[in-house]
């Protein structure tokens, strides 16, 4: 097993939110961790505030030249990566400040405009393989490497198809269904590495109040991310492993597909 002192980690959309305290519990517990932001300033005035070992590192996961920068950056430096967090997302691409209701209304199948769906999935969907793909050669050289990707259980075929549902209404088919495919991708890419160094997770935060749901989430951030961040620092986790809070998916932890 690697020591504290030797562990490297990403966090992308680190400068607010859950990926904040993601990257703030990791730096608190040993790790090297690049702060990715794609404001680099946002970036340098969150680490100040996270302690440890923290770095800012500019990163739109959008952009592959801010990618592939970020990669040779963390390739020269620390020469490989033991954790890759997958945070970065959006949960729309249309007006701005409207409120969540608004925009889940906005985001139905029957109606969503095909260049929004298009373009919460660039991010939420390809760009998120995108950079995993781009980060696998400094994972695979890190003796036990793991990827963790923030999905939602609000992708959840076997919740949604369940009408007794009460946030049924809720999935969409830009943000919702974005989840669904990142779910079907990173376990596709689980199986993939099952054979290798490098462990895959996805994992629920919950109803968390963030920008994303413009705030209006029943968790705080505090209590959103404690399930990202232990899956985050845990080691032992079954490869393919999808988790959420215990207040919604039982004692385990385990969301259904």
């Amino acid at each position: 097993m690697q020591t504290n002192e030797n562990k490297v980690a990403l966090v992308s959309g680190a400068n607010k939110g859950v990926g904040f305290q993601i990257a703030k519990a990791l730096a608190e517990n040993g790790y090297t961790v690049y702060a990715g932001s794609r404001d680099l300033q946002s970036g340098i005035t969150a680490v100040a505030e996270m302690g440890g070992n923290a770095k800012a590192i500019q990163l739109d996961i959008t952009n592959m030249h801010s990618v592939n920068n970020a990669v040779q950056t963390i390739e020269s430096e620390s020469g490989y990566l033991t954790l890759l967090v997958n945070n970065a997302a959006v949960s729309h691409v249309g007006k701005s400040g409207r409120t969540m209701e608004e925009v889940l209304g906005a985001q139905r199948a029957s109606i969503v405009p095909i260049d929004d769906l298009k373009g919460v999935w660039e991010t939420n969907v390809f760009a998120t393989l995108a950079v995993t793909q781009a980060f696998l050669p400094l994972l695979r050289k890190a003796p036990s490497a793991r990827i963790v990707t923030v999905s939602s259980s609000l992708g959840s075929l076997t919740i949604n198809s369940n009408p007794h549902n009460p946030y049924r209404s809720a999935f969409d088919a830009a943000y919702g269904a974005s989840k669904t495919a990142l779910n079907g991708i990173f376990i596709s890419l689980a199986i993939d590495l099952e054979n290798t160094n490098i462990k895959v997770h996805l994992v629920s935060p919950g109803f968390t109040a963030t920008a994303l749901n413009n705030f209006q989430g029943t968790d705080t951030v505090e209590e959103g991310s404690r399930e990202p961040i232990r899956v985050a620092l845990a080691e032992d986790l079954p490869n393919g492993s999808f988790t959420g809070p215990t207040n919604s998916n039982g004692s385990d932890h385990t969301v259904p597909w």
